[in-house]
């Protein structure tokens, strides 16, 4: 999981790419990039270690000339997250000049890597597979493209380009691209896993009264609240296996790449990742939580006596609406009782469990006249290594609470997940391979239920509107991989490399 923003402007761009990658801060710390594009077709990069706030200067942002860019925040899920050279984005300069930003996860990098050694005569100089798929589309662009008389690239010959990439890569990602002096790029996996929407800014009389030839402004991003805070209106979501690109002037030309696209968007997106203001796949995150909360009820109430539970308390802050929910249809208080530092970042996303294990400590404190006494209902929205649950468990029982009954909205986690969420093997969850009461007891809490999963599904599929999805990406839930080229061979190769 990482946030990536692409941009066309009428003016310099690096200031709003910015402020983009700000609101999609909770998609990744690890890292921050930018890129932006002059009329010229010279390319300007930056990259750092560490939240966008921490590592980007004034003198970064004046170097960052150019009216198109691209931006991304990294969540290390392939590739060393303390390693700056893995950051985003990449560049390669044959064919045009292309840097390039991903959000996802290659289920193929073995066979890609060899060739592009092999076959393509690319050399590629990290682990990142987002390398490796911008060679193979750069290699595949040297191949569909021609030089022009006038330098301008044939939109169809890009298409093809991607068609191409889509046929060789597998796996999740949602990408922008920058071609030098012929502008922007981006795509959606053929079963659209990751997210990826298109927005529109039409200029204002101000602007054209200084730029008369002013064109229409275009964003591509992770997530929609990148658009309603830029004052974009959403044009729409890409589609899966489809690819737009836009021109320096502002024209769009658009195209479906693959030949069997199928919308089945990753389902830890309504869970957790994304932001509960995004609308995504045309489905409101924060009303899929409602709805998630609302079904967790009725099972908390299907298996323990509900009469004796005090009071309902969220985990801040991605669970508070399924609390809330919870709180309503059964009827039960609902109080606030773990306080946020708001300083330290998302616990789950954080490399390394050392660091995960201390910062929950950091990140929550309890008010014992919240807990003291009282059977406390506590829902998370998920339960992944149980780090952060059993830390909380134990802050609720030091607090004074009596009994302590832990809920998650979310299934329990029992597979890897391999597109694009840092969960590659089955020996971190907690629930592979036990039962519910041997996860209670090793959480350490008196009472544990989790969301069914027919019950995820429709909590998330109830929200449909224009969209209509084939279904949901459960794979960490389910161990159904839905691209079907994930296999027993390959995870435990992922759990070997993770090892090592």
């Amino acid at each position: 999981m990482c946030g990536i923003v692409g941009m066309i402007g009428n003016t310099p761009v690096n200031q709003d790419i910015y402020d983009a990658l700000l609101l999609l801060q909770h998609r990744g710390q690890d890292s921050t990039g930018m890129a932006t594009a002059e009329s010229s077709g010279h390319l300007h990069l930056f990259r750092a270690r560490g939240q966008v706030r921490e590592v980007v200067r004034t003198r970064d942002m004046r170097a960052l000339l150019g009216n198109s860019g691209l931006g991304h925040v990294r969540y290390a899920t392939r590739g060393a997250a303390s390693v700056e050279e893995e950051s985003q984005p990449f560049y390669v300069n044959s064919p045009y000049g292309i840097t390039l930003v991903h959000n996802g996860n290659l289920t193929n990098t073995r066979e890609l890597t060899d060739e592009l050694r092999h076959h393509d005569r690319r050399h590629v100089n990290s682990s990142s597979d987002t390398e490796l798929l911008l060679n193979v589309l750069a290699a595949e662009l040297q191949t569909t493209t021609a030089p022009s008389a006038d330098d301008v690239l044939d939109p169809d010959d890009i298409f093809n380009a991607v068609a191409a990439t889509h046929n060789r890569i597998e796996g999740a990602y949602a990408v922008v691209a920058l071609i030098s002096n012929h502008g922007l790029l981006a795509f959606r996996d053929p079963f659209g896993i990751r997210p990826l929407v298109l927005g529109r800014r039409h200029p204002t009389p101000d602007l054209l009264a200084d730029h008369p030839d002013a064109h229409d402004e275009w964003v591509v991003a992770s997530e929609s609240l990148v658009l309603e805070n830029g004052n974009y209106e959403l044009v729409r979501e890409l589609a899966p296996g489809e690819a737009v690109f836009i021109t320096p002037e502002g024209k769009l030309h658009a195209r479906q790449c693959s030949q069997t696209p199928e919308l089945k968007p990753c389902s830890f997106e309504y869970v957790y990742l994304a932001r509960p203001d995004s609308v995504m796949n045309g489905i409101s995150v924060y009303d899929s939580r409602l709805r998630m909360g609302e079904r967790l009820a009725h099972t908390i109430a299907e298996h323990m006596p509900v009469e004796d539970v005090d009071v309902v308390m969220p985990i801040p802050d991605s669970a508070r609406p399924s609390a809330m929910e919870v709180a309503r249809v059964l009827d039960i208080e609902y109080r606030e009782g773990f306080f946020k530092n708001r300083y330290v970042g998302r616990t789950f996303i954080m490399p390394g469990q050392a660091v995960r294990k201390k910062s929950v400590r950091q990140k929550l404190n309890a008010m014992s006249t919240e807990f003291r006494g009282k059977h406390v209902l506590l829902v998370d929205d998920s339960i992944v290594r149980g780090t952060t649950s059993s830390q909380i468990i134990e802050m609720a029982r030091a607090a004074g609470a009596r009994k302590v009954t832990f809920a998650s909205a979310a299934p329990p986690i029992r597979h890897p997940h391999v597109y694009g969420i840092n969960i590659p093997t089955e020996s971190e969850l907690i629930a592979a391979g036990r039962t519910i009461p041997e996860i209670c007891e090793l959480l350490g809490a008196d009472h544990l239920i989790y969301q069914e999963v027919d019950d995820l599904v429709a909590a998330i599929m109830d929200g449909q509107t224009d969209q209509h999805l084939d279904g949901l990406d459960m794979s960490c839930f389910t161990g159904e991989y839905v691209t079907g080229t994930v296999d027993q061979e390959y995870l435990d190769w992922v759990a070997t490399a993770q090892e090592s």
